[in-house]
């Protein structure tokens, strides 16, 4: 055995297969930040790309051999001369090489592809890999279309390549036709017939025409295959590759499968972001480990249950991709308990809330809303304050005066206490004299550590937020306050401040 038996190997062709994609092509320079941080992860092989197809595929497989050293750097051939030359000339300067060369396994592609004949394209296969061997020493063979081949056949070409010098024999599913138990098979029936196939490590390369690129590479890993190409966030040709970070997934949360890999997958969400960005290909919001709502809840009934227990609707702690936590989507579908946690999370103390009045308030606003933010929640909550506290202050009136000629004052009625207190105070402006005001009915005063104003709406009906952070023995209360006037603003902020201690 050439290898761990229960090690699987993460072959990532993001750089060759993912970049085949229309638009998504990369400059040697975004390549390399790619290539080292897929050594980060922990990637066994980086597929660096196609040296013959163009000088700046060459010149980039040659920039990261050089900047790349724990992974294997492979390059891609076809099964000729010329390109087997390319690519052993691109990895020169790398210090673990392997030179992935190939051709069409299967009668449509022998036939329509290369006009040739089984025997003769099981000759050039032979002669590719052996020359490729006179260069290095790590040889990946490639049976294109292997998913459609005569299995016998495929066998036959298998056993040949591999007394031929291949340490690696890639099986692709190159038009992602099988079925999962269709590739299971074929990789089954290598394995007890192809006599020396102890000498190489089956490989697997699926492609999602069908969506079934994971679970085909995990059909194949399963009857006897060690090596699985993939690509950050499924991208390659026509619908893309197997993903990366499923593999890497499935094999965590199934531990049962027994399979071991080297890779952190708590750089999975970062490298995922990395690619997107850089190839300009967004990460579908329903993708599975690393999409937008891959670890969001909107659903009242979910969102209680993983607040309870996240384990509940989660079979992955989103900690091990790299998300700091579950995201718990406000909508009109979310109950109390979605709604209370996000209050807590914003620093209201629930026990001194009216939960059922604020809840009603929130339903009518979700109705018209398809998420609620935080600052929907600070405007609701800020909103006649007076109705979504338990005894919480509130304002009846608020009367100011101020110009050149006169001092600020306010004068201001509040509810306190179950009655309604009034006082008047002078101050250095009118949100001075407002505070003064309602220091007065409360006989104590507070520091004000932070104090800042923000338009949320733009136009004649201009909405003012004002959020400031109150100071009572040695804890912060943040308080948030709207209104189309600074002052009552402000107000609201101070007393939305008060009713969380007061």
């Amino acid at each position: 055995m050439l290898h761990d038996p229960n090690r699987i190997y993460i072959f990532d062709t993001t750089l060759r297969d993912g970049e085949q994609v229309p638009g998504c092509q990369l400059s040697t320079v975004e390549k390399i930040e790619i290539g080292k941080a897929l050594e980060r992860l922990g990637v066994d092989i980086i597929e660096a790309g196609f040296p013959i197809s163009s000088p700046g595929d060459f010149q980039s497989v040659v920039e990261l051999s050089k900047a790349v050293r724990e992974p294997v750097i492979c390059a891609l051939t076809r099964a000729n001369k010329g390109d087997i030359d390319s690519a052993a000339a691109a990895l020169k300067f790398a210090k673990r090489p392997r030179i992935h060369t190939g051709i069409g396994a299967s009668d449509n592609h022998i036939k329509y592809k290369f006009n040739s004949t089984r025997e003769a394209v099981l000759e050039r296969a032979v002669e590719a890999v052996k020359y490729a061997k006179s260069f290095v020493e790590d040889i990946e063979f490639y049976a294109e279309d292997a998913g459609r081949a005569d299995n016998v056949f495929l066998a036959q070409m298998v056993e040949a390549v591999i007394a031929a010098g291949a340490t690696v024999v890639n099986i692709p599913d190159t038009n992602g036709y099988c079925l999962p138990e269709q590739y299971g098979e074929k990789i089954r029936f290598l394995k007890e017939n192809v006599k020396n196939i102890d000498q190489a490590i089956i490989s697997v390369h699926c492609h999602n025409d069908l969506g079934l690129a994971t679970a085909n590479s995990i059909a194949g890993i399963q009857n006897g295959a060690r090596q699985v190409e993939c690509t950050i966030n499924g991208i390659g040709e026509r619908a893309g590759n197997t993903a990366l970070e499923e593999i890497v997934m499935i094999l965590k949360t199934h531990k049962s499968l027994n399979f071991t890999h080297q890779v952190n997958s708590k750089h999975l969400y970062e490298l995922s972001g990395m690619v997107s960005r850089m190839m300009r290909m967004p990460v579908q919001p329903n993708k599975a480990i690393v999409g937008k709502n891959a670890f969001a809840h909107s659903s009242g009934i979910h969102q209680d249950g993983v607040l309870k227990h996240r384990e509940t609707y989660e079979i992955i702690n989103p900690e091990d991709v790299g998300i700091d936590q579950s995201e718990i989507i406000l909508t009109a579908r979310s109950g109390r308990h979605a709604l209370n946690h996000h209050l807590e999370r914003l620093g209201y103390t629930i026990e001194r809330i009216d939960l059922d009045q604020v809840y009603d308030k929130f339903l009518t606003m979700a109705d018209g809303k398809k998420e609620i933010r935080d600052d929907d929640i600070l405007l609701l909550m800020g909103d006649k304050a007076e109705s979504n506290y338990k005894d919480g202050l509130s304002i009846k009136s608020l009367q100011v005066s101020c110009g050149d000629q006169a001092s600020p004052e306010a004068t201001i009625k509040l509810f306190y206490k179950g009655t309604v207190h009034e006082a008047l105070s002078a101050g250095n402006g009118p949100v001075d004299a407002t505070i003064k005001a309602i220091e007065k009915i409360i006989g104590r005063s507070f520091n004000i550590k932070e104090f800042n104003i923000h338009a949320i709406h733009s136009g004649s009906d201009d909405v003012s937020k004002v959020d400031m952070l109150v100071i009572n023995e040695g804890k912060s209360y943040k308080g948030y306050g709207f209104s189309t006037d600074i002052v009552r603003a402000s107000a609201n902020a101070y007393l939305d401040a008060l009713n969380k201690f007061v």
